[in-house]
């Protein structure tokens, strides 16, 4: 989003609704959400929100009865999950628990979802000068009872995206925290009576839990165009926008209510009562106003930062590296491409 942002290759979505003469309320989108994509100066939206997203947990309730644990009870805490993982293990599942998107579940969320930053500068939002700091002792903490869980075999890492998706719907793992989006997939292939929970937070941390940022994306308008191609381009926004298509969108795949209005109708429409857990994420973005530092991040390069994350916990995995080893690494190693995005900004 801050490369995006920076480039001067795109036009701000604000500026082609006002051009094509389309009224178009901002204020309709989800504080939390809208807020990721959102000029740090004006307020106004650079881009505009689509497919967002928050980690969610996934659980196998017919495991749970099978493992002695209550069904309608997800793990709240970490050391909850690390312990009812060990039970189900033991219970003769293939995997206790596993995760995907591990470099924005188990750093970005686990620091926003626990009140702690995971860059200075307000994670980016006041500056381009911003350092990482994700290498703090709770989150050292946090990976160090992941590879704890790891060398038992109670926690399985499978893959740096979605896979662990598919090794809950097929039965291997009895839970795993996922994109929200990863719910139709859920829906269609899991062959048993499954439930969705909130993120779960440290037992430790203070005012936890607090608020969870987005993943996915949003759309972007480049620039460089004919005046009536962008007056298409703000009809289609403004069609994507409207509550029925927000809401159609968000109960067919699991990814977040971007506005207000989805969300409501969504609620009127009696899906939220056929379909338990599905406004989980919604519930995790608006759980508390964000800090200054949990609306998100905007920092530049993130996605070549996210392979460096991923490299290092592969090495806590692997058994090459200690946690604070290897976030250490990742952050000193994520401030070298964050300084050269400050250089390229000023250039």
């Amino acid at each position: 989003t801050a490369t995006m942002m920076a480039s001067k290759a795109i036009k701000p979505v604000y500026d082609v609704f006002k051009e094509a003469g389309i009224q178009f309320d901002e204020s309709q989108f989800v504080p939390t959400v809208s807020g990721y994509y959102s000029d740090s100066k004006t307020g106004h939206l650079l881009s505009q929100p689509f497919n967002s997203s928050t980690p969610v947990l996934y659980y196998n309730k017919d495991a749970f009865k099978k493992a002695g644990l209550d069904p309608e009870q997800p793990p709240k805490t970490w050391q909850d999950l690390a312990d009812y993982a060990a039970k189900l293990k033991a219970s003769g599942m293939k995997c206790g628990y596993a995760s995907g998107w591990q470099g924005w579940i188990q750093l970005e969320n686990f620091s926003a979802w626990n009140g702690l930053p995971f860059a200075s500068k307000n994670n980016g939002f006041d500056g381009t000068d911003a350092v990482l700091e994700f290498n703090k002792p709770e989150q050292v903490k946090h990976i160090a009872m992941l590879e704890e869980m790891n060398k038992k075999g109670d926690f399985s890492y499978v893959g740096r995206k979605d896979e662990s998706t598919e090794k809950f719907y097929n039965g291997d793992c009895a839970m795993t925290t996922a994109s929200s989006g990863s719910l139709a997939n859920i829906r269609e292939y899991a062959k048993f009576n499954y439930g969705v929970g909130m993120m779960p937070y440290d037992a430790d941390a203070k005012d936890a839990p607090q608020n969870a940022i987005i993943g996915g994306a949003s759309l972007w308008v480049m620039q460089g165009k004919d005046k009536e191609t962008y007056t298409g381009v703000a009809k289609f926004l403004d069609f994507l926008a409207k509550p029925e298509n927000a809401a159609e969108w968000h109960q067919k795949t699991g990814y977040l209510p971007i506005t207000k209005a989805a969300y409501d109708l969504t609620r009127e429409q009696g899906f939220y009562e056929k379909n338990p857990g599905a406004d989980t994420a919604t519930r995790q973005m608006l759980n508390k106003p964000p800090l200054p530092f949990t609306k998100g991040l905007r920092l530049g390069n993130m996605p070549q930062i996210r392979v460096i994350v991923d490299e290092e916990l592969e090495s806590v995995w692997t058994g090459k590296k200690t946690p604070q080893q290897a976030l250490d690494t990742a952050v000193e190693r994520g401030n070298q491409l964050l300084r050269r995005f400050e250089k390229s900004t000023k250039s």
